[in-house]
């Protein structure tokens, strides 16, 4: 299982201290969802990021609830990967 987080890239030149917002979830937990599928919304400093899956697999949890802010480095769901 692995963590779903924002990617630090998209952090970069963002002020310390600054949270996102997590917009929509576009799937639910438990849901198949294939490599590069957008999974989440995020708004960070005016501009919204879509989160994709890593890899083919399950969104298995989601921790952070569409509305709530989050922190740098926060996950915001677990991802089980398909075999193989």
């Amino acid at each position: 299982m692995m963590d779903i987080k924002l990617p630090d890239a998209a952090w970069s030149g963002v002020e310390v201290g600054v949270e996102a917002l997590l917009e929509k979830w576009m799937v639910a937990a438990g849901e198949l969802v294939a490599q590069g599928q957008v999974i989440a919304c995020v708004m960070l400093v005016k501009a919204s990021i879509d989160v994709e899956a890593p890899s083919d697999g399950v969104l298995t949890k989601v921790l952070v609830q569409a509305g709530e802010s989050f922190a740098l480095g926060t996950a915001i769901a677990l991802f089980e990967p398909a075999p193989g």
